[in-house]
C-alpha cells in the first residue's frame, strides 16, 4: 500500500506537537516517512547515535545487523531537540524515544502511533490493505523511485542488504515503466 502525498501530510498535521508525547510522537513520525526507518530501529535508537556534529544518524540495524547512516535532515533533527529538550521525561535512558511512565522504558509499538494519527487524521484504509510503518516505507521508496533516484541509493536509505529487496518497489512506478514500454503499433526488428 502506498500512501497518497496528502494523506502522508494529513499523518503529520494530526500530531498534536504542543505536549510531550505529541512531540515525541512527530519526531517517530518524520523518522519513518523522511528516512524509511524501521519500527525496531526507531525504537533501539540511542542518543549516541545522532552525530549532531555531522548532521547524521548511523546505528546498526536490527534486521539485517548491518550499520546504516542516514542524513539528520534538519526537519528531523528540529522534532528530536524539540522533544528531547521540550518533551522527554528526565530520565538516564540511553533511548532516544521512551514512554511517558515510569520507569520510562523504550517505546515498544510505532506501528501504533502510526495506527493512533492515521485513525485521528481521518484517513480511511481499505479492508486488507496495510497503512503502518511498512506501508510508510514502502511509501518513501515510491516516491523516490518516481523522483528517479537510483534503485541503489533507494535500497541503501532504505538499509537494505540486497538490492533485489528494493525490487518490489518498481511496479508502484507505472507512469515510469510506459515510458520504457514500446509500442504495439511499431514494428521491431529481431533480426
Amino acid at each position: 500500500m502506498v500512501w497518497t502525498e496528502e494523506d502522508v501530510s494529513n499523518l503529520l498535521n494530526a500530531v498534536d506537537r504542543g505536549n510531550p508525547y505529541g512531540k515525541r510522537d512527530y519526531a517517530i513520525l518524520l523518522l519513518v516517512t523522511q528516512l524509511g526507518i524501521r519500527d525496531s530501529d526507531i525504537k533501539n535508537l540511542k542518543l549516541t547515535d545522532i552525530y549532531w556534529d555531522k548532521n547524521l544518524i548511523e546505528f546498526t540495524q536490527l534486521k539485517t545487523t548491518q550499520k546504516i547512516t542516514l542524513p539528520l535532515l534538519p526537519e528531523i533533527g528540529w522534532a528530536i531537540i524539540d522533544y528531547l529538550k521540550s518533551g522527554r521525561p528526565t530520565t538516564d535512558s540511553p533511548y532516544v524515544f521512551v514512554i511517558h511512565k515510569a520507569p520510562y522504558s523504550q517505546v515498544q509499538k510505532v506501528g501504533n502511533i502510526v495506527a493512533r494519527y492515521q485513525r485521528e487524521s481521518g484517513i480511511k484504509v481499505e479492508s486488507g490493505n496495510q497503512h503502518g510503518v511498512h506501508s510508510l516505507r514502502h511509501t518513501l521508496a515510491s516516491r523516490l523511485l518516481e523522483q528517479h533516484v537510483a534503485l541503489e541509493l533507494i535500497s541503501g536509505i532504505l538499509g537494505h542488504i540486497d538490492i533485489n529487496s528494493a525490487k518490489v518497489y518498481l511496479h508502484t512506478d507505472i507512469d515510469g515503466l510506459r515510458q520504457c514500454a514500446l509500442s504495439l503499433d511499431r514494428e521491431v526488428d529481431y533480426e
